[in-house]
């Protein structure tokens, strides 16, 4: 069930990540030396799939001379902005029902196609007192104690990550307690850049960006049970105004180099 955000005493930091990420939406054009065939697909993203979808378009474009331009925000944000008539061609989402709306809006081709399923990882910086290996019951030591002066997740009311983290915590008791630490990412790149930083004991994070080696450098992280949340489960869909290149990259991305790409990344695969 959603709950009322309303009321949290959380904070919303800005700027730029130390990842080298805009806080709110990561603009990367992958090209090809040669001159594409076709104008670029604007593709709108998860933000979850920064670093394997990046890697996936980068092979795209070697193999077929195409450009694809990736846009990656929170879920939510990218479906407003989509609805409003954005002129992005193809939607990447980390909550389906998000595909289902913008379909019953008549902003899509179709229902889409699953293409993962999410997961969230307990992530804590070097020389942090939050040891990921000990779990949600470390995290809840360290907040008696008082030893949380902040702890980063993504903001659950347009992030799905952000409201996954929110169930987990909810499930072991520990929400509450924890909320006036809270320190909201836009999205949960933004998140996992301030779980990185000095001031930040960690926080709860997508497992995909704890897979990336630039977060391997800069924390350790642990695998929260899937059943402590909602499924995370991923859907794209081709939009209305998309074009041929669009429709290419949408069929790539089903292709077994994509898959295993999502795969190396943590991705649960449909089938």
């Amino acid at each position: 069930m959603r709950q009322d955000h309303s009321t949290r005493p959380s904070r919303r930091l800005s700027g730029r990540t130390r990842l080298g990420i805009p806080v709110i939406l990561l603009t990367v054009m992958v090209g090809h030396a040669c001159a594409p065939t076709h104008t670029p697909a604007r593709v709108a993203a998860a933000a979850d799939l920064q670093f394997p979808l990046t890697e996936v378009a980068d092979r795209f474009a070697r193999k077929t001379g195409e450009r694809v331009e990736l846009v990656f925000g929170s879920s939510g944000t990218l479906a407003r902005q989509i609805q409003d008539g954005a002129p992005f061609q193809l939607f990447l989402s980390a909550d389906e029902a998000l595909v289902d709306q913008l379909a019953h809006a008549g902003r899509t081709r179709d229902a889409g196609a699953l293409y993962g399923t999410g997961r969230i990882v307990l992530f804590a910086p070097p020389g942090s007192p939050l040891v990921p290996s000990e779990g949600l019951d470390g995290l809840a030591r360290l907040i008696s104690s008082g030893q949380v002066p902040r702890f980063a997740i993504a903001n659950p009311e347009h992030a799905p990550y952000g409201r996954a983290a929110e169930q987990a915590l909810r499930k072991r008791g520990l929400w509450d307690a924890l909320r006036p630490a809270l320190v909201l990412g836009e999205n949960v790149s933004q998140a996992a850049q301030f779980a990185t930083t000095g001031n930040a004991v960690g926080g709860i994070i997508a497992y995909s960006l704890a897979l990336a080696p630039a977060m391997q450098e800069r924390g350790t992280h642990f695998l929260i049970p899937a059943d402590d949340h909602d499924p995370l489960r991923q859907r794209m869909v081709l939009l209305a105004r998309a074009g041929p290149v669009a429709e290419q990259f949408y069929r790539y991305l089903q292709e077994p180099t994509a898959r295993a790409t999502l795969t190396r990344y943590g991705f649960v695969l449909p089938g």
